[in-house]
């Protein structure tokens, strides 16, 4: 069980936020970072800082909820490719397998023909 960090204070948009959980403090620190670089990229549209405060937070949090989804699914479509990827992987080396059995079994055959042979 992950031990409960007591507190970590970050900085988000200027403001200094103590935070606690079972998150370690670089951790807590990296998710701060990227909320301020939303703020940041945000707050270079004129058109996003002449909108109320409550928008301006509105807009943050569909932008972040947005980023979300769209790394889910690029998870979720990886995770896809991955399983695919093994199951190729799987039949090749049982094509490897049988490929073997049926050379050994030939390699036998040509060894008798060999013995029949040299008995002749």
């Amino acid at each position: 069980m992950a031990i409960k960090n007591n507190g970590t204070e970050v900085v988000i948009d200027g403001k200094v936020i103590k935070l606690s959980g079972y998150e370690s403090e670089e951790y807590l620190q990296k998710v701060a970072s990227y909320i301020n670089g939303k703020i940041n990229e945000y707050n270079r549209m004129d058109s996003f800082k002449r909108q109320p405060a409550d928008m301006q937070s509105i807009l943050l949090q569909l932008n972040i909820a947005d980023d979300y989804f769209k790394t889910k699914a690029q998870l979720e479509e990886v995770q896809a490719e991955l399983e695919a990827k093994d199951t190729e992987m799987y039949d090749i080396k049982h094509e490897l397998i049988a490929a073997q059995i049926k050379l050994e079994s030939r390699e036998k055959q040509i060894k008798n023909y060999q013995k029949e042979l040299g008995k002749q």
